[in-house]
């Protein structure tokens, strides 16, 4: 059985790399939710019944954070000694901020205008623009391991997401 001072990436025997396979990772994660279920430790110990509780947490919280590209690269850097900073560290390229504004001005006028066909335009660009942030990260961590720039990344991934969130929310507000 698997214990609890393994980082996520020994938990699921991958290496610790962005670059994951992520059948591998919801193999290993089945397998070890299977061995750690508290269900198989109904007629054990109060002791061992909590041992296994603390471990499904602790399996579920890997699987979530490696599933998750933000989550994976943050937890890399935390691995390598980085606070990706993304609470205090706000500065953004101007460029970046820019389209930041030209999104959310984008899906102010397409949720007025009752437009969810602009807003699935906007949020298949979004993911576009994501899956490049993720590319820039699988070299900037796993080739160059240049963690301030992979740093940056991710704030730049956590900005996407909110606004990825916000187009869900109106299409889903128009829908409804």
């Amino acid at each position: 059985m698997s214990n609890m001072h393994q980082n996520h990436f020994e938990l699921f025997q991958l290496p610790a790399t962005f670059a994951v396979d992520l059948a591998q990772l919801d193999q290993h994660y089945r397998k070890l939710q299977a061995e750690v279920h508290p269900d198989r430790f109904a007629a054990a110990t109060p002791a061992e019944r909590l041992h296994s509780i603390q471990l499904a947490t602790q399996v579920n919280e890997a699987y979530q954070t490696l599933k998750s590209p933000v989550g994976r690269a943050r937890y890399l850097l935390n691995l390598n000694g980085v606070d990706t900073q993304e609470e205090t560290n706000t500065a953004m390229p101007a460029a970046f901020l820019m389209q930041q504004m030209e999104w959310r001005e984008a899906i102010e006028e397409a949720t007025d205008a009752d437009d969810i066909h602009a807003l699935d335009r906007l949020l298949r660009e979004l993911r576009h623009e994501s899956g490049k942030l993720e590319q820039k990260l699988h070299v900037t961590l796993d080739e160059q391991r240049d963690f301030e720039r992979a740093a940056e990344t991710v704030r730049k991934l956590r900005f996407l997401d909110k606004v990825r969130v916000e187009i869900e929310q109106a299409i889903e507000a128009l829908e409804n």
